[in-house]
């Protein structure tokens, strides 16, 4: 993080115009940037940038808005752009108006979006010293202090479920699905990505429902709009990854038909070709049971469909056996769906019943010894797919992200492939490098050649 000398502390000139609400707005803007500790600028010419608040109501308005924003162009030469105005079309049929008339702005928003014109003002002018935040030890700025190593990090984009599935209470616990803003989402993908984050692990109840309470809503990052949504977010998370060679991985995403627009920008490595789907289970009538959202009867059509559109993608799933009412026939066919689907890593639970949950109730509970047993036995199937996976590994060139190596990995090490997430998945055990001159650091990547096997994980030589 950037951090200025109370010597030099940033100045910002500030045009209000338009209503009391676009006024509020303004008020809102500046009580930030003073708590910050920016201090406001009485001329253009003596402010380290320009914002204006704008009015797109009335003719006579835009004009003046328009000229105010070429004045402060033409004396500062650093504006950012905020209020009605910046949300009107251009003429041309292009996106935005004041792009079109003034393309050089630093950045433009639409009103009440105070995050985004601090965004931007963050982009362009660093804010000064923060006691409460620069100084905490070990902390990436505003995305505050990590307890992952410091090459990883989980950044939760949503809180709580909109599901009502039979066998869950975490809505009781953590209410309806509330989607962050975007701008705020990404701000602190920044910090983690500045601060040397190379793996960034998406994580919520319901990824793929992210921005469903919001309506879409559109947000503002760096001055241009973004829809919040999963596609939009994870196109934006993944270009900023690129600026640093750092990873994206998604988690907790329901097989929705939207997850479909995800899987091209995996295939392209824009993001890990990596999908964690909490399944749960693959019967129809057990799916219903569950009250699992989605088109349960069409998950094997739809992974199927991602491996053709991306053939590296790897699936990790969770799922239970011994569902209350399951029958044979039903625990067979998720056996069944299991090696057909080819699920590269899963986990399975035997159903254990929690308190206030409403699957409690239904009739059929199963014995505790056949829900172990089955639980047992869906285990040996998975297992038995994916030691297949690995197995076709042998031989392949792998990105692998060093999680730990004594020594600078003289004695090798142990890391992680894209197909492993940290602490849930399998790991990569490095080998000592064959040539001297190799080092291995922990944070930092390395290819490795697979050479074979080991239980759930590869075994691979750096090169």
């Amino acid at each position: 993080m950037n951090v200025i000398s109370p010597a030099k502390i940033p100045h910002i000139g500030f045009v209000s115009l338009g209503c009391p609400k676009a006024l509020t707005d303004s008020e809102l803007i500046l009580t930030r940037l003073s708590a910050e500790g920016y201090q406001t600028s009485k001329t253009f010419a003596g402010a380290d940038l320009v914002i204006v608040n704008t009015c797109g109501f009335i003719d006579d308005a835009v004009k003046e808005s328009l000229d105010t924003i070429g004045e402060a162009l033409a004396e500062n030469g650093k504006v950012i752009v905020t209020g009605c105005l910046g949300a009107k079309a251009g003429s041309d049929g292009s996106a935005n108006l004041v792009r079109q008339m003034h393309p050089s702005v630093l950045a433009v928003t639409g009103p009440h979006a105070t995050q985004e014109v601090m965004d931007a003002v963050h982009t362009h002018l660093p804010k000064p010293h923060d006691p409460f935040v620069d100084l905490l030890p070990n902390a990436f700025g505003v995305a505050g202090i990590k307890l992952t190593p410091r090459h990883y990090a989980y950044l939760k984009i949503s809180e709580g479920c909109n599901h009502r599935c039979t066998f869950c209470i975490i809505p009781s616990m953590r209410g309806d699905l509330v989607s962050r803003p975007v701008g705020d989402v990404l701000m602190e993908a920044q910090a983690l990505f500045a601060g040397g984050v190379k793996e960034l692990l998406v994580i919520s109840q319901d990824t793929s429902a992210y921005g469903v309470d919001l309506k879409y809503r559109t947000g503002f990052w760096n001055g241009k709009p973004v829809k919040t949504r999963m596609l939009e977010l994870v196109q934006q998370l993944g270009e900023m990854a690129k600026e640093y060679g750092a990873w994206v991985r998604l988690h907790y995403v329901y097989p929705y038909p939207s997850v479909d627009e995800v899987v091209p920008l995996m295939a392209t490595g824009l993001i890990l070709p990596y999908l964690d789907v909490p399944l749960q289970h693959s019967h129809p009538d057990v799916l219903k049971r569950m009250k699992r959202p989605a088109s349960g009867e069409r998950n094997l059509e739809r992974i199927l469909r991602w491996r053709e559109i991306c053939p590296q993608i790897v699936v990790r799933s969770t799922f239970i056996a011994g569902f209350p009412g399951e029958t044979e026939e039903e625990f067979t066919h998720l056996l069944d769906f299991m090696r057909e689907a080819k699920i590269d890593r899963a986990g399975c639970f035997a159903y254990s019943p929690v308190a206030g949950a409403a699957a409690n109730e239904l009739p059929g509970m199963l014995p505790l010894e056949l829900r172990e047993e089955r639980r047992s036995r869906f285990m040996a199937v998975a297992e038995e797919v994916s030691a297949l996976k690995l197995r076709q590994r042998v031989g392949a060139t792998m990105q692998v992200l060093v999680d730990s190596a004594p020594g600078m990995g003289k004695k090798g090490g142990v890391g992680r492939s894209y197909a492993d997430a940290p602490e849930i998945d399998g790991s990569v055990r490095l080998l000592p490098p064959e040539k001297i001159s190799k080092t291995l650091k922990a944070g930092e990547f390395t290819k490795a050649r697979i050479v074979g096997t080991q239980g759930h994980d590869l075994v691979g030589l750096p090169v």
